[in-house]
């Protein structure tokens, strides 16, 4: 199965926005959710019959138990740089403001020495808080990347359930009916067979 992600300036939205297009005909059932699935899962599946299906994307990754932890982490994470970069961003005005004061009183020699070493210090506190961000970002591209590997041979058993031939974003259809939408049946399944991802 081929799924495609869309980029969102939320970085939380933007891993669960998932664009399902031109997927592929109708097969059998992967080995491995044929293995960690039963037939006793509780959800019905085989009651759809379409050819085509609808999927609200971004609620099936934000209501999955994978997606709930996801975004517990990053929003945790987040705060936390958050917090710092404005502890930090505090103690570098005042020291800037001290370093003024002292101007007055400096050779400029002297003065132009710790300016200096001012810009520097702030060159590597940007640098180093730029990281920490990159890091977050990192650990979402990972989490999507098990996200996506897990959820393609979902949809796949979903439209060998339904006979369908190709699963289309919600948001992206005009008219539908929502006896053809399997956000919830994804979820379910995803649940079982993904968990949390811990």
């Amino acid at each position: 199965m081929r799924l495609r992600f869309v980029p969102s300036s939320n970085p939380v939205k933007a891993c669960a926005t998932l664009c399902y297009a031109a997927l592929f005909v109708t097969g059998q059932p992967s080995a491995t959710i044929a293995q960690q699935t039963s037939a006793q899962s509780g959800l019905e599946r085989g009651s759809i019959v379409s050819a085509v299906l609808t999927i609200d994307s971004e609620r099936l990754f934000l209501e999955s138990a994978f997606g709930q932890r996801v975004a517990a982490e990053v929003e945790e994470q987040g705060e936390q740089i958050a917090t710092e970069n404005r502890r930090i961003e505090a103690e570098l005005e005042a020291e800037e403001k001290r370093l003024t004061d002292l101007r007055a009183t400096m050779a400029p020699e002297e003065f132009r020495a710790l300016a200096n070493e001012f810009d520097e210090k702030v060159q590597r506190t940007r640098t180093a808080q730029a990281a920490k961000g990159r890091a977050l970002n990192e650990l979402l591209e990972k989490e999507r990347e098990v996200f996506l590997a897990a959820a393609a041979p979902v949809m796949e058993r979903l439209m060998s359930d339904a006979g369908a031939t190709v699963i289309l974003e919600q948001r992206s259809v005009f008219v539908s009916a929502s006896a053809i939408e399997i956000t919830d049946d994804a979820i379910a399944l995803l649940d079982e067979t993904l968990g949390s991802g811990e």
